[in-house]
């Protein structure tokens, strides 16, 4: 342990919250709730994290809202779904823990900070129709649009996002027909949301947590940046910040909780880490990897599970917040109609529809030569695709960016443009466009999902509504690139049930606590699905901050004891 305890403190408080995104707020708020102080540190400008930045669901497994409109569900079913689809790459205990855990915290936060959410209807789990333990609906929900003005002089200050469609809920969107019917939402209802700021996705489930904490006076410090844990070497006791040049030193006479997120900004721990080369990134650039800087001296142990590359494209022009290129998700515009994703060889090699299949597919060696054979990787799409659907951020008949890929009459010569095997590209195309006919995907099994339907169909669009030949000229074709985006790591540090970071003989290190993607994965392993990260940070945060004020959660054993785990 550290001994570097300094000779006077400018704060002391019971808690401090590295990171204001649903992880470091949860915790703040819990602490509040059982009578004690907090603070919040928070690099950056703004609140929010990357939760502000995320489609806002969150996964909870068992839930009131589920029971409420009939969906069959419960903390058995939803820890077989996630062990399952883990591979032995979780931890049992951790599964458990996730699972009973999360539906107790969803309510404590809906009680406590008036958290409003509810189900995305007809949502499937990534897996329905794969596993018995799946559902088609109930697990998965989102916040009821947030009044931003009732943030007072915090409105401007809490954090939204440039990629997200934050006016409309997932409701909104999928009943109107989903992302590739982005021209049937209603427009009108998302420009009075937006104009009244009424948020919705993860803008506004950052600002639900957000004005709880300023509900109760807990200090948001912004510009302020967590520099090095302080120890009395026995146990951890505060913090050294960074703010307006000068350090401020920080008591935390019950515990420090990190919830900065990931590091996907910082290329060699992408490179080291999560084996990922030259990544872009939808988030902000102090997503970076602090966790681990500041831990690491504490001696706490790492861990990593399978990691998935996630794929986007940058349209000319376009910049976020920061001035850097603004990156646009592959997800779901690869898997609609009248689109697919080649190689050099101008060969398709994955289910475009379901990024859980197709992304692990990006990143694979062909160890004969010692090349990656899918990257780089070029997605491919005809006259009707800018017809009917969006494109990153393109709107039906809006006109092609200078210097956004490549055009062609032909497929042979827009394969000559891109650099990939025309005679493999025209193959490709007529065998793919020879199934979409039939609406079925034979080498891949495109469009089987039900959540690649849900997520990045056409419903309107027959037999199939991922299926659809490529056959208006002109052609389209622009190369995607490795991207992060979600702050969802494959390293991160370990805690155990308590939310407590552990060394590497498994021990409790006293006072430091970590939530939501700043732990390892272990609930999870191999498997990703969506919401799941929302509520590690609701859940962890939840259970840091009772352990820390002396109310440590005893529900893990009961459940494990009646399940025999």
């Amino acid at each position: 342990m550290l001994n570097n305890v300094p000779a006077a403190w400018d704060i002391e408080t019971d808690v401090v919250a590295i990171g204001s995104g649903i992880g470091g707020l949860s915790a703040a708020i819990t602490a509040h709730e059982h009578g004690a102080s907090a603070v919040v540190l928070e690099r950056s400008d703004q609140v929010g994290g990357v939760t502000a930045l995320s489609m806002g669901e969150v996964w909870v497994a068992g839930n009131h809202h589920a029971e409420a409109i009939g969906v069959e569900d419960s903390v058995d079913s939803g820890f077989r779904y996630l062990k399952r689809l883990s591979m032995d790459y979780g931890e049992d205990g951790a599964i458990l823990n996730k699972v009973v855990h999360a539906r107790q915290a969803l309510a404590w936060f809906e009680d406590r900070i008036g958290l409003r959410m509810e189900v995305i209807r007809n949502c499937p789990d990534y897996y329905y129709k794969a596993t018995n333990d799946a559902v088609p609906e109930g697990r998965m929900l989102e916040c009821v649009p947030f009044p931003g003005a009732t943030l007072g002089e915090w409105q401007a200050r809490t954090r939204l996002s440039p990629q997200m469609p934050y006016g409309l809920t997932h409701h909104d969107m999928f009943t109107a027909g989903g992302t590739a019917n982005m021209m049937k939402w209603d427009f009108a209802k998302m420009g009075e949301r937006l104009q009244n700021d009424e948020r919705c996705l993860g803008p506004g489930l950052a600002a639900y947590f957000v004005k709880g904490a300023l509900d109760r006076g807990i200090p948001l410090m912004t510009g302020t940046e967590a520099v090095e844990l302080i120890a009395d070497g026995s146990r951890v006791v505060g913090v050294r910040a960074r703010q307006d040049g000068k350090d401020l030193f920080v008591r935390a006479d019950k515990g420090v909780v990190i919830a900065v997120s990931s590091y996907e900004q910082n290329q060699e721990l992408n490179r080291t880490l999560s084996r990922t080369l030259e990544q872009g990134s939808m988030l902000f650039s102090g997503i970076n990897g602090a966790h681990f800087r500041l831990a690491g001296p504490l001696g706490a142990r790492i861990a990593s599970v399978p990691d998935i590359t996630s794929l986007g494209m940058l349209v000319p022009g376009e910049e976020d917040e920061e001035g850097k290129p603004l990156w646009r998700s592959a997800l779901p515009v690869i898997g609609q109609p009248h689109t697919i994703v080649v190689n050099r060889a101008g060969k398709r090699f994955g289910n475009e529809a379901f990024y859980r299949s197709f992304y692990y597919t990006i990143d694979q060696i062909d160890g004969g030569n010692q090349t990656h054979p899918n990257f780089p990787c070029w997605v491919v799409i005809d006259s009707q695709v800018l017809e009917k659907y969006p494109f990153a951020s393109l709107t039906p008949g809006q006109d092609w960016p200078e210097g956004f890929g490549a055009r062609a009459d032909t497929l042979g010569e827009l394969a000559w443009m891109i650099g990939v095997d025309a005679a493999g590209l025209e193959a490709t195309v007529a065998r793919f466009n020879e199934g979409a006919a039939k609406g079925v995907d034979p080498d891949f099994g495109r469009g089987s999902h039900p959540w690649s339907t849900w997520m990045c169909g056409d419903p309107f669009h027959k037999p199939n509504p991922n299926l659809g030949a490529l056959e208006k000229a002109p052609f389209y074709a622009v190369e995607l690139h490795r991207m992060g985006g979600t702050g969802i790591p494959s390293t991160g540090l370990m805690i155990d049930y308590q939310a407590r970071v552990v060394d590497w003989n498994g021990a409790a290190i006293p006072g430091l606590y970590a939530s939501g993607n700043s732990t390892a994965r272990m609930e999870t392993g191999a498997v990703m699905q969506s919401g799941i990260s929302n509520a590690r940070g609701m859940t962890y945060g939840w259970l840091a901050a009772r352990h820390a004020c002396g109310d440590p959660s005893d529900a893990l054993l009961a459940e494990a004891r009646r399940m025999g785990i």
